[in-house]
């Protein structure tokens, strides 16, 4: 129990300090430092992109305001996804590396330890669907030469895999969340803003700061909903061909492997 416990943080900051990470965050903190040095505070520009304004809520904190954080929060679901499609692409290598025999022949028993050794040869990384889904199988059907038992550890593997692909995603869909929440919380704040330049009564309405407050709410919505709707078509095009892959693994499995094989029973 205290192994797992322990082997938790490492597993986070393994995944989440790669360099992938590291880069996007970087650079996209390196655009928005170059964006506030080309565009002038108070322009159009730099108040719709960054919130470049003393008018602005987060004036006095600036760099920090809301499309800020949202450039970092969709640089991070960038680098997520760029990591699922190296992911996606290597799952697809391993299925031009023809590690079974391929044919209408049946496969005997004792040819399996061969293709097992190949296997390992790969050193392929904890959970590669194909070399894992073939080393299952043929350690099941080596020890019990039962095709029954090599079936069912076969099915519970995949449905294995299947719900750790699932879990993989689950970061970038909740950035695909928090990110137009994050933008809803900026028109939140624009709103507040705009109402406290009413305040004072019809005689001594201050235009600027409604003017401030709405620019707030509308450009950080516009922003969010951009990026966000960026993200959830890339995660749609990096999931699919995952999951392409893991379906083109388990066939090859199945059909060169499973209804092949012959225990001599």
């Amino acid at each position: 129990m205290t192994t797992a416990v322990s082997s938790a943080p490492q597993n986070f900051y393994a995944r989440f300090s790669g360099s992938p990470y590291l880069i996007a965050i970087g650079a996209t903190c390196l655009l928005i430092l170059a964006g506030s040095l080309i565009f002038p505070k108070e322009s159009d520009v730099a108040v719709f992109l960054f919130d470049w304004s003393a008018k602005s809520f987060f004036g006095r904190i600036y760099p920090i305001s809301i499309q800020n954080a949202l450039y970092i929060m969709f640089a991070f679901g960038i680098a997520d996804i760029w990591v699922r499609y190296k992911a996606a692409e290597r799952e697809e290598t391993y299925l031009h590396k023809e590690l079974l025999p391929e044919g209408d022949e049946v496969l005997n028993i004792n040819e399996l330890g061969p293709i097992r050794r190949k296997i390992a040869a790969l050193e392929a990384p904890e959970g590669a669907f194909l070399p894992q889904l073939l080393d299952e199988a043929i350690l099941q059907l080596t020890n019990s030469k039962s095709l029954e038992h090599a079936v069912s550890i076969y099915t519970s593997m995949l449905e294995l895999i299947t719900h750790r692909l699932d879990l993989a995603y689950q970061t970038i869909r909740y950035l695909v969340w928090i990110i137009p929440t994050t933008g809803f919380i900026g028109t939140v704040i624009g709103i507040a803003i705009s109402l406290e330049g009413l305040a004072g009564g019809a005689n001594k309405i201050d235009i600027e700061k409604v003017a401030a407050g709405l620019k707030v709410s509308f450009y950080t919505t516009i922003i969010a909903l951009t990026l966000s709707a960026i993200l959830v078509l890339l995660q749609n095009i990096v999931q699919r061909r995952e999951e392409g892959a893991l379906n083109r693994a388990a066939q090859y499995t199945l059909q060169n492997l499973i209804n092949r094989v012959y225990t001599g029973k």
